[in-house]
């Protein structure tokens, strides 16, 4: 499924995003959050040039409150950059694709 975005639960969260080998761009969303909407399509390039190298993972916050609080998901879009399942790197509110891109090399350096 590389080359997606991957959705995650709560439950599916530690196999899926903390213990997986490489890095993660996990995506807190809710399907009611426009801008939300408007970082999906990127999220869904960036899964597709980042294949093999970063997982894109996706979490609903309304359905996953448990990792939502972990997290402190006040702000959605939250995209958090994981290594070796470990907070790395925060962005806040829509990003354009330039500045998630120039995070994600930094992550992959």
């Amino acid at each position: 499924m590389e080359g997606k975005p991957t959705a995650v639960t709560d439950a599916t969260f530690a196999s899926e995003v903390e213990r997986w080998p490489a890095p993660v761009l996990l995506d807190l969303w809710a399907p009611w959050c426009g801008p939300c909407r408007m970082v999906a399509p990127i999220l869904e390039e960036l899964a597709a040039e980042y294949a093999g190298r970063v997982r894109v993972a996706k979490l609903n916050v309304d359905e996953n409150p448990a990792t939502a609080a972990r997290f402190q998901a006040g702000s959605i879009p939250m995209l958090i950059m994981l290594k070796d399942g470990k907070e790395v790197d925060r962005l806040i509110g829509a990003q354009p694709k330039a500045e998630i891109k120039r995070r994600l090399e930094n992550l992959t350096a």
